[in-house]
């Protein structure tokens, strides 16, 4: 069977590029640049997109309950992979990626040091920022509100932004408007660039087959919650895509962040993001070797899931939803061709199955951006945010 296995992995492969996108750091999140922002993506309300309700599958959360019910009939609902509940570590060393060898992993932070103040928002001010983490040099841009300072200090928003090859990724050109909604709404933002973007140091891996950028994302954590104007207990974080991604590998890691939402994001388990990443129209592009290397190294060195699903489980974020620091949001178009809406519903499934707050609204014939119902996507982030870091 061993002599066999990389014959059939290169042809079970060569099939699935024919008919899946197995390569997901490929998919460029482009929206917004400023141009795109204001086209795709405004910040006033646009009546003919609020003209039209998107597909809610879930109910806003009210005083009686913490947990959205699910609305769509049981014929319709998918069936997530089997995915335990992890409670222990294998005796054996670990993987890197593993979750629980990453909640081992001291993630200090440091300072933020502030370089160079940019031109202002509405209500708050933006500063081209840097902090540390494994020693680099991670930039990121920083919006901190303007006026008095609240007691304990503002609530503050990781953001994670989604794939953008990071050779054209620059960080005062992408996501300008998701950042200013947050921003003015009496939020620190903090939308951090990862390790080998733009001016940061290191480089730059991809998220799913190495932890570095996780790294770079909870010394973010840390680094945020030391700024003298933050309240280190009202911590959120906002993901796209590959963010998403992120998002919730942070919130099965650490219990620093009390809220998250996600759009469109990567967020199913190693078993699902090997099978179940279909691309509806578009060729497959040709992934460079870090994209992918782990698929590869990881079946011939570990085997597939069915074969050892010990692995796959512990590397998964789905595996330790009982230990999530706090609800989540979750917003999907169901015309994204990038990243599947079964991924979110697949989450949202097992986020209900391990007893913890949840919400899912999908948006009919919207894309990976969720360009045509922005500003109702984003209206509902900023509730859920005001009400679970806002809230006394």
């Amino acid at each position: 069977m061993k002599k066999l296995r990389p014959f059939l992995l290169t042809l079970l492969i060569a099939l699935s590029m024919v008919s899946c996108n197995i390569w997901p750091e490929l998919h460029q999140d482009t929206l917004p640049a400023p141009q795109q922002a204001r086209a795709s993506a405004p910040d006033a309300a646009v009546p003919q997109t609020l003209a039209t309700q998107p597909q809610v599958t879930t109910l806003p959360e009210s005083p009686a309950t913490s947990t959205p019910a699910w609305t769509k009939t049981a014929s319709s609902t998918p069936q997530p992979s089997a995915i335990p509940t992890q409670t222990s570590a294998p005796t054996a060393t670990l993987h890197p990626m593993h979750v629980l060898a990453q909640r081992q992993t001291p993630y200090p932070g440091s300072e933020i040091v502030i370089e160079q103040e940019l031109e202002p928002g509405s209500n708050y001010n933006r500063y081209y920022a840097y902090y540390l983490s494994e020693g680099l040099k991670i930039y990121a841009l920083l919006t901190v509100p303007r006026g008095e300072v609240p007691p304990g200090g503002f609530p503050a928003i990781v953001f994670n932004h989604g794939y953008i090859p990071p050779d054209v990724y620059r960080t005062t050109e992408r996501y300008i408007a998701y950042v200013d909604r947050l921003a003015s709404s009496g939020y620190v933002v903090f939308r951090i660039d990862y390790r080998g973007h733009d001016r940061s140091e290191g480089e730059a891996s991809g998220a799913y087959g190495n932890p570095g950028y996780t790294v770079d994302v909870l010394n973010a954590v840390a680094a945020i919650r030391a700024f003298p104007q933050v309240n280190p207990q009202r911590i959120g974080m906002w993901g796209h895509s590959m963010g998403g991604y992120l998002t919730l590998r942070a919130m099965v890691i650490s219990q620093e962040v009390k809220a998250g939402v996600i759009w469109a994001g990567v967020v199913a388990s190693y078993p699902d993001l090997l099978t179940r990443w279909r691309r509806s129209v578009g060729p497959t592009p040709t992934p460079p070797a870090f994209a992918r290397r782990w698929r590869f190294d990881w079946v011939e060195r570990y085997g597939t899931p069915e074969e050892n699903p010990e692995f796959w489980n512990g590397i998964s974020s789905n595996s330790y939803l009982a230990d999530i620091s706090g609800p989540l949001q979750l917003h999907h178009g169901t015309a994204d061709t990038d990243v599947p809406v079964l991924f979110s519903e697949l989450l949202y499934q097992q986020m209900l199955q391990a007893g913890k707050p949840v919400e899912l609204y999908t948006y009919e014939g919207d894309n990976h951006n969720l360009s045509g119902f922005f500003t109702l996507a984003m209206n509902r982030t900023i509730e859920f945010f005001d009400r679970h870091l806002k809230s006394p």
